[in-house]
């Protein structure tokens, strides 16, 4: 009775599979949620880190509104991503770098994880963060992907020390594919460039890449990097190609039970009321 109590005792904990938010735990930080894969009981200092930076639609108080596409979605919707994931809730502005360090030191002391495997990707707004996370911390990121951005960043050469792939439509209004071009090509003019790849989607709208944070192949491409890797190289065998994106949908699990939602904010809002 008591091996079989032990064992029901840890199936339970090996059940994460939790969406928490937390809410003002940094001084002066962003709020943000953290997504805890299923097997994390298991994995911990082996599991590989997300951070998602969303765009400037999605900025505000309300730290909902940073779910409503990206990873978190795609894990609702049935994407498997077995990673710690995090992301921030941008209230305004650019993203800052160093708020976003703050949380992932944070996270370090409270959810164990292999810090040789973190990756940052974001679109629009989440695009500039992107690059400006990676060119800030080179050495804290091992694998970025930016899409339809830019940087704010007066040296990109940092950039040319991450593999990054950048994707950007030439029909972008939003953010003018320029922008990210002026990022290659201060890189290829340095010869800085060998860890990176693009892709200028023709025809593209600003919305059309969003669907790769859906794709399984988005994220088999960022776990395939690990800071340890010898010269650090890009993964060029995993190609995603716009057209893929019609179908990226079809191998999700549907039907699959969402992630158990812990909102601390509201948990010490009752714990206060008693």
């Amino acid at each position: 009775m008591l091996l079989l109590l032990l064992a029901m005792s840890l199936v339970a904990m090996a059940q994460y599979d939790f969406l928490k938010a937390h809410r003002g735990v940094i001084k002066g930080g962003y709020d943000f949620w953290v997504y805890t894969p299923e097997d994390y009981y298991y994995t911990q200092e082996t599991t590989p880190v997300v951070i998602f930076l969303h765009g400037a639609s999605l900025c505000g108080r309300d730290i909902n509104r940073s779910r409503r596409y990206g990873p978190l979605d795609a894990i609702v919707r049935g994407r498997e991503i077995p990673a710690l994931v995090i992301v921030p809730q941008n209230p305004g502005g650019s993203w800052s770098p160093k708020k976003i360090l703050d949380i992932l030191e944070w996270a370090q002391d409270e959810y164990p994880f292999d810090s040789t495997r973190v990756y940052v990707l974001g679109m629009s707004l989440g695009g500039y963060g992107t690059m400006d996370f990676a060119g800030t911390y080179p050495d804290k990121v091992a694998a970025a992907m930016a899409l339809c951005g830019g940087t704010t960043l007066k040296d990109v050469q940092p950039l040319g020390e991450v593999p990054l792939w950048i994707i950007h439509g030439t029909a972008d209004r939003a953010v003018n594919v320029n922008e990210s071009k002026k990022v290659v090509n201060a890189l290829e003019k340095a010869h800085n460039d060998k860890r990176l790849r693009y892709d200028w989607w023709k025809g593209a709208n600003h919305g059309a890449p969003a669907r790769m944070f859906y794709h399984k192949k988005t994220y088999e491409w960022l776990f395939s990097h690990c800071l340890l890797d010898k010269g650090r190289p890009v993964n060029r065998d995993i190609d995603i190609q716009r057209s893929d994106l019609s179908g990226v949908y079809r191998d999700m699990t549907k039907n699959a039970p969402k992630p158990e939602e812990v909102d601390w904010h509201e948990v010490k809002g009752e714990e206060n009321e008693w």
